[in-house]
């Protein structure tokens, strides 16, 4: 940083900044927002997408907010809609979502792409194309037609999924604000794309920001499902359903590499849940829950030794 600084010809620190440490993801409640503060010695705790249900705080669309507020557990996935490849949480049932199966009906795929801030492939060019455009999907589902013959049935449906789940992030994103406002929306038409955790599904009632607030440091509570799970727990399925996953939906030709990678990630979920048992057993909070904390830690340790990893012969 400081070189970068005397480069450009501005002023550098003569010695480092101050350093705070932050976490985030999958807090709901006063308790686990204590805890990290107490057991980790971080600076701060941060919550996200709980504050998508505060109309005060962030900017949803009255359908977008209501979906969030109707969908369970079950709505809330890792999707490969990003045009960067990034996994990215979502809800099912957002209006991107109908409006793209409703241009699939008709045998039309892609975005017309108006901002083209993520043009960033440079498979097909050198200026850069989006994989969520018209363009670019027009072209891969060219190729991938051209070898059908040549694939299972099942690799032919996971290779089109690949290439046609993908959304228009620049306006999806944005289009929930402009909607609330009421501001025109010019183009082709996209809907909302949203990227709440799976922790919202635990949250199901829109609320002021100072109820959230005195939700966050325990003087009311919000949530109405007493049988949420502990935020350790929500993160380990989260590990867990994601080895199952990249293990059964596997259509390629698996190699020494690939399965040394997934032995690797099983080895340290299982490292996890030993780590976790130790730290829940000398730690003075989730005492209330204690008992079904460890029941859920080895019902996954369970789970996860059953996955079995393929064999590679050499």
């Amino acid at each position: 940083m400081t070189a970068a600084l005397e480069q450009k010809g501005k002023h550098a620190v003569s010695e480092p900044l101050e350093m705070k440490i932050t976490v985030q993801g999958g807090v709901g409640t006063s308790e686990e927002h204590e805890f990290l503060l107490a057991n980790y010695n971080v600076d701060s705790v941060g919550w996200g997408s709980p504050f998508l249900l505060v109309p005060e705080a962030t900017s949803v669309d009255p359908e977008t907010r209501n979906l969030l507020l109707q969908s369970k557990q079950q709505d809330f996935y890792l999707s490969n809609i990003s045009p960067l490849g990034v996994p990215f949480n979502t809800v099912k049932g957002t209006s991107n979502e109908i409006l793209k199966h409703e241009k699939e009906a008709e045998g039309k795929y892609g975005s017309s792409c108006p901002k083209k801030l993520l043009a960033l492939s440079k498979e097909f060019s050198q200026e850069g194309t989006c994989t969520a455009s018209k363009k670019y999907q027009d072209i891969k589902l060219k190729e991938l037609y051209a070898e059908q013959k040549t694939l299972t049935e099942k690799e032919f449906d996971k290779r089109k999924s690949e290439i046609t789940d993908k959304a228009c992030l620049c306006v999806g994103l944005v289009n929930a604000a402009y909607m609330e406002q009421n501001l025109e929306i010019k183009g082709e038409k996209q809907g909302v794309v949203i990227c709440p955790g799976p922790n919202i599904a635990f949250f199901d009632k829109e609320v002021s920001l100072s109820e959230m607030v005195k939700h966050i440091y325990g003087n009311t509570n919000i949530l109405s499902d007493n049988q949420r799970p502990n935020m350790f727990i929500n993160e380990l399925k989260m590990y867990v359903d994601y080895l199952k996953k990249e293990i059964t939906e596997s259509t390629v030709q698996i190699t020494h590499s690939q399965t040394k990678k997934w032995n690797a990630f099983k080895k340290n979920i299982l490292e996890g849940i030993e780590y976790y048992h130790e730290l829940f057993k000398t730690s003075s909070f989730f005492s209330n829950g204690l008992s079904n904390i460890n029941h859920q830690l080895q019902e996954y340790k369970l789970q996860l030794i059953a996955i079995e990893v393929p064999q590679v012969e050499k």
